[in-house]
């Protein structure tokens, strides 16, 4: 498979995989292409080169969901026809285009219910998408992937926004999962959790048996190898170019040598010549040699210096608050917010006071609402 851009940057090019049965993890470094990858897979983009091929059904959660806030629980998990199916039929509708429609999903409300509450989403299935938070939204979208119950699911980056609470269950979940899984995460609780690590690097796929941490040890392992085979490349690298000079040195002096002997010898000039042609080609040869050494120690060089990584490291460095100490930043009495026809916080709301300079973590479950205290301050 091979996949460009529409300004012709080449992403992938002849890139071929298998994904086994079982659930893989797929790590790579930033940039290297892993959602893009997904996104090939389940048909979202179509590759440039060559066919993807998925055996079964599919189901895909992207990093990003972009609902309409205006949707119902219902809609996203895609069972919104099949309950009004149900409503029309228990209001005396009997018509094929209702029985069509529930096929053999009569008990699609408690199923629907139940994959909601096995991932701690307690909320009616009319409830609208606007009145829940980042992390519900995420869990509802799990949940509607798991409830279709596909032979292969896609996952990129699922526990982004989820409290650690939401996040164990995802692995309970996922754990209970029976088809082929293959997602996209940098949390590395879940990937512990996979049978296989896929590594995405330098445009190929490398798959390592064990989860995680086994995979970070294989590397380390190969790291270490690879620079011990870089020192040594090196030092070996260093030998030949000596002997190869040296070897230089001593022909030159050798041909000096037999030069001056061939003048005092007395030799006809025709046997003479043929003499120092003979030294000539041998020391040729000779050199040749040692050049071939010194370019197989070369090429043995370049090889051990691409197997040792060199990743990027993203550094995060704070700036200093120009905040004074003790002056207060935030101060809030009674604060609520009203969502989707509720409160938020308690009956009384809360009271928060914020002095400088100081660098406070907002925690909490999701829905307790973090994001939207944090946005309602920027205002």
């Amino acid at each position: 498979m091979s996949f460009s851009w529409p300004d012709d940057t080449e992403l992938f090019s002849d890139l071929s995989f298998t994904v086994g049965a079982g659930h893989t993890g797929l790590v790579a470094p930033n940039g290297a292409g892993k959602s893009t990858l997904l996104k090939l897979i389940s048909g979202e983009l179509q590759p440039t080169g060559g066919s993807v091929t998925v055996d079964g059904s599919l189901g895909y959660l992207p990093q990003t969901l972009l609902f309409a806030t205006d949707l119902t629980v219902a809609e996203i998990l895609g069972v919104a026809p099949i309950l009004a199916a149900l409503t029309a039929l228990a209001d005396g509708d009997a018509s094929e285009a209702v029985f069509t429609a529930i096929g053999d999903d009569w008990d699609i409300e408690e199923r629907s219910t139940a994959q909601l509450a096995r991932l701690g989403l307690d909320v009616p299935l009319d409830r609208v998408l606007g009145t829940l938070s980042g992390g519900e939204v995420v869990t509802l979208g799990l949940a509607a992937q798991l409830l279709r119950r596909p032979d292969v699911l896609l996952l990129d980056e699922p526990t982004n926004n989820l409290d650690s609470a939401a996040r164990q269950r995802l692995y309970d979940e996922l754990d209970r999962y029976p088809g082929t899984l293959l997602l996209i995460s940098h949390d590395r609780a879940l990937l512990d959790r996979m049978d296989r690590i896929a590594e995405l690097r330098d445009g190929d796929v490398q798959f390592y048996g064990g989860n995680f941490t086994a995979y970070q040890d294989a590397v380390a392992e190969a790291q270490r190898a690879a620079v011990d085979e870089m020192r040594n490349a090196e030092s070996q690298l260093k030998l030949q170019k000596r002997q190869m000079q040296q070897a230089r040195e001593r022909a030159a002096r050798r041909a000096g040598t037999a030069a001056r002997n061939l003048k005092d010898a007395g030799l006809p000039k025709i046997i003479a010549g043929k003499l120092k042609r003979n030294a000539q080609e041998s020391a040729g040869r000779a050199d040749e040699v040692h050049e071939k050494r010194v370019d197989d120690a070369r090429a043995r060089l370049d090889a051990a210096e691409r197997a040792v990584r060199d990743d990027d490291v993203i550094a995060l460095d704070l700036p200093n608050t120009e905040v004074p100490a003790g002056r207060t930043v935030l101060s809030a009495t009674g604060l609520n917010i009203q969502r989707g026809g509720r409160m938020l916080f308690a009956d009384n709301g809360i009271d928060l006071d914020i002095r400088g300079p100081e660098r406070i973590a907002l925690a909490g479950r999701n829905g307790a609402g973090k994001s939207t205290l944090a946005q309602d301050d920027q205002r």
